[in-house]
């Protein structure tokens, strides 16, 4: 039994007539024919009655037929589903994401990525960037959105894109008497207590505040760290400290905190796209594409 013959029975039910069969689905009569016989004498009993005028349909037949149906219901869903899924248009994607990337970047390339696959179910997480690399490596998220690692630095069996590029400003109180200043010359941020993320959470950010600080002549004074971009502007907020934090907080407008650019203005921080090398999930695939990630992107140490 097959495919083909269940679709034969089922349209010559419709049809009551084998010419007409034969011709809706594109074969000669007497293939028609044996294809019908085949399944009776498999089925060890008649479907259809015969007579040179007519054919007609048995009990057995009208039982046989409604299951038929749907069977080949089923099977096409199935070659849907398989199809879809081969091409990435159904499925699951765990997605990392640096809580920078919040109020502007998600947003934008969520969108994207949902007006084009909107069969695709998303499971968001906000991690650190250095639990990114961890949980991707272990297999529980697909893909991150993360800062940037420096050049050679991204963790072997990784691979990433440039996607995106955060500003950077100062974040101080409301009422500190360098809020008003703009801009802020980063050299009046010495001897300042600052917040920090710490840096096995977020090595890219904490090792660009700290090398900003350096180039303008003092090294940072770290009176608290905080593993989380709201958290950090909470203490600012309560007067704790100063910090440099990416642009895009400004727009949680977190109360108590004056966000002010800086003098020079410093290079912005690289957002990327990372999955595991070798990575060959057709979803995954696709969130590359829609995010303009080609797939030769800068690979982990052990590539090159």
């Amino acid at each position: 039994m097959n495919l083909e013959q269940l679709r034969c029975v089922v349209v010559l039910a419709e049809e009551l007539h084998f010419g007409r069969t034969a011709r809706r689905l594109g074969l000669q009569q007497p293939a028609l024919s044996q294809q019908v016989r085949r399944l009776e004498d498999e089925l060890g009993v008649v479907l259809f009655e015969r007579t040179t005028r007519e054919v007609g349909i048995t009990a057995a037949g009208e039982s046989f037929v409604a299951e038929a149906r749907r069977a080949l219901h089923h099977a096409e869903k199935a070659r849907l589903a398989a199809r879809q899924t081969g091409r990435g248009e159904v499925g699951r994607l765990s997605l990392g994401f640096v809580g920078s990337a919040v109020p502007e970047l998600l947003p934008r390339l969520l969108r994207r990525f949902r007006r084009a696959y909107p069969g695709v179910e998303l499971e968001m997480r906000e991690l650190p960037s250095a639990r990114q690399a961890e949980e991707l490596l272990a297999g529980r998220i697909d893909v991150g959105i993360l800062h940037a690692w420096g050049e050679g630095e991204m963790p072997e069996g990784l691979a990433g894109q440039e996607i995106h590029r955060e500003a950077l400003v100062a974040a101080l109180p409301r009422r500190h008497p360098l809020a008003a200043l703009a801009p802020l010359p980063t050299a009046r941020l010495a001897g300042e207590p600052f917040i920090l993320f710490p840096r096995r959470l977020g090595p890219a950010l904490h090792d660009r505040i700290t090398g900003l600080a350096r180039s303008a002549g003092f090294e940072i004074r770290v009176a608290q760290e905080a593993g989380h971009m709201q958290t950090i502007l909470g203490l600012v907020a309560a007067e704790v400290g100063v910090s440099v934090v990416p642009r895009t907080m400004a727009a949680l407008r977190q109360p108590g905190v004056a966000f002010q650019r800086l003098g020079p203005e410093p290079a912005p921080l690289p957002i990327q796209l990372v999955w595991r090398l070798g990575e060959v999930s057709p979803v995954v695939r696709n969130f590359r594409t829609v995010l303009g990630a080609a797939p030769a992107a800068r690979p982990g140490r052990h590539d090159g």
